[in-house]
């Protein structure tokens, strides 16, 4: 006699349907993953990366430490990745020591950690949206309850309206991207203090994201300089931009000790691999020659800037690697023109507006040629049409 499962078959059901059939949390069902279009092109300016290829005297050092760990990979990494951990406290100054450095899997396993620790059923994490479409998703993994924030109808926040809705909600944990993804713009020292003054009465732990810090007009105003007598607040930074190393993944945040101590509680045994740590040390100790790229990257986010204003087209100022724009556009229609031309930039949700990372020269040039073809093109149709319904032609 044949046993009948007790589960419904899924024999002919689409994935969607077999998913569903999956015991899977509730506050999970009906989400979307995170994901940026991967379309094959000649030139991708969507996710923020950073175009301009690791310098061959680096890939060479990198190459040359990732070959002194091999013969050690049948064992465990250093756990604490101790010299990891003391050169990025160099790299970073500010009378940081290595005990106020941790770093993880990329920028987002930070965040994870930290919403591991910090967050979790019955806790809320606030952030003021738009901003990294991320901090949503990290939420729902640690099951802590997101609160999107709101900021001015210009996209700005005041320190005024940050520490209000601090106070308000009461979170565990306030997310400030700055420079904020995907507007661009960086938060002022007021707008930081102000709302890590407001969670004193309910003990929010304060991140900043500072993923695209280097890029910043004015890198000296990092909140690195907020640390000191501040124990709840957090930076966090990545290698993935600046340093072109968003495949290597390696993350980190400059804390009090005791915000490292709480995430150890969480992280998992050796999550940090020697290849990893191994390739994050060769490029620091090369960070010269790798960070040399970033004033270009400057000049041609400027540029978009100025060129986009030429045309009428509204950017915001802009201190990360990208560019965040609108004035009258019609984004999906521009948006499928770029691909069309071979050139791929993000919409990010955000009617009427669109995002693109500042690349090489060459594809800088290739993005404004293609939005300028696209308002000639919209100029010519709008001449056209005026023409056509003119009573003298009929």
């Amino acid at each position: 006699m044949t046993s009948q499962s007790a589960t419904p078959s899924t024999e002919g059901a689409s994935r969607a349907e077999r998913l569903a059939s999956l015991p899977l949390r509730h506050d999970l069902r009906g989400k979307s993953p995170y994901g940026a279009p991967q379309i094959d092109v000649p030139i991708a300016l969507n996710t923020n990366e950073n175009t301009h290829p690791v310098p061959q005297d680096v890939q060479d050092a990198i190459v040359a430490e990732v070959s002194r760990v091999v013969g050690t990979l049948n064992r465990y990494p250093d756990r604490e990745f101790t010299q990891l951990r003391r050169e990025l406290a160099e790299y970073l100054g500010h009378g940081l020591d290595q005990d106020n450095i941790w770093a993880a899997n990329g920028s987002n396993e930070i965040l994870q950690q930290l919403m591991q620790a910090f967050g979790g059923p019955g806790r809320r994490v606030l952030a003021f949206v738009p901003s990294y479409s991320m901090y949503p998703l990290l939420s729902a993994g640690t099951n802590t309850e997101f609160i999107p924030g709101v900021r001015a109808e210009d996209f700005t926040l005041s320190a005024e309206s940050a520490a209000a809705q601090v106070r308000e909600h009461r979170p565990s944990i306030v997310l400030l991207c700055s420079p904020n993804n995907p507007t661009g713009t960086a938060l002022e020292d007021d707008v930081v203090d102000a709302v890590y003054r407001a969670g004193e009465e309910s003990n929010t732990v304060v991140v900043v994201d500072e993923a695209y810090a280097e890029f910043s007009r004015f890198p000296e105003r990092t909140a690195l300089r907020l640390l000191e007598g501040r124990p709840r607040l957090v930076v966090s930074r990545t290698m993935s931009k600046a340093f072109a190393l968003a495949g290597a993944r390696i993350g980190y945040f400059a804390a009090a000790p005791e915000i490292a101590d709480a995430v150890r509680l969480v992280r998992l045994p050796y999550h940090l691999s020697a290849v990893t740590q191994a390739t994050a040390l060769a490029a620091l100790r090369h960070r010269t020659t790798l960070l040399a790229d970033v004033a270009d990257i400057r000049m041609q986010r400027d540029r978009i800037v100025d060129d986009l204003k030429r045309m009428e087209l509204d950017p915001a100022e802009s201190d990360s690697n990208f560019v965040f724009f609108g004035g009258g556009i019609d984004a999906p229609t521009l948006w499928q023109d770029l691909l069309d031309r071979g050139v791929l930039i993000r919409d990010v949700g955000i009617p009427g507006h669109l995002r693109v990372t500042a690349g090489t020269e060459e594809e800088t040039t290739a993005f404004l040629d293609g939005v300028r073809a696209h308002l000639e093109d919209r100029s010519a149709a709008a001449r056209d049409s005026e023409t056509e319904q003119d009573p003298a032609n009929r």
